[in-house]
């Protein structure tokens, strides 16, 4: 049986596809191309095709399998890259950053409460429509109130134990 889902998912993944197959073409093309000409190759150029290449591969292996990715925004960048390094080893896509920026599609985002302040108006907007897990050291209703307020499907505390983290993450990817 095929559900009204399965025919915006296929066009996503043709779409992806579509978008990774010519990545890849571009990135043959340049390494020909400095093959024929004798020429070391263009290797920033090719490093941003591969990475764009493995971007697109997350956008058609989202858009086939419904996976979504986890975005951990920290002000602490260390402790964000231990999270989702500890996330990557539980099976999960992820990535931290100390900054808002473009999200994909599906994409859960692990929130540090301390970033909230500094974050202008369409920002907070954009954060409170993606629902995210908010992470925050303080325990005040204060705190619960300003999780709220971003549309936090989530709160826990830090130190956050990974295996609390991954059950938040089912659970809002459970709500797409």
């Amino acid at each position: 049986m095929v559900s009204a889902t399965d025919s915006p998912r296929k066009t996503e993944l043709a779409a992806a596809l579509h978008r990774l197959r010519s990545t890849l073409a571009r990135l043959k093309a340049e390494l020909e191309l400095a093959e024929l000409d004798g020429t070391p190759p263009p290797t920033d150029r090719l490093m941003g095709d591969v990475r764009e290449a493995l971007e697109l591969l997350g956008d058609a292996e989202s858009a086939a399998f419904a996976v979504s990715s986890v975005l951990v925004l920290d002000d602490d960048a260390r402790l964000a890259d231990l999270t989702a390094r500890g996330l990557r080893r539980l099976g999960y896509e992820a990535e931290s950053r100390r900054d808002w920026g473009p999200r994909r599609d599906r994409e859960v985002v692990v929130f540090d409460l301390g970033l909230a302040e500094s974050m202008p108006p369409a920002e907070r907007a954009a954060l409170k429509a993606a629902r995210p897990i908010v992470v925050t050291g303080a325990t005040d209703s204060v705190s619960h109130a300003l999780a709220a307020s971003l549309g936090a499907s989530d709160v826990l505390i830090k130190p956050v134990d990974l295996e609390a983290l991954a059950a938040a993450i089912s659970r809002r990817m459970a709500e797409e």
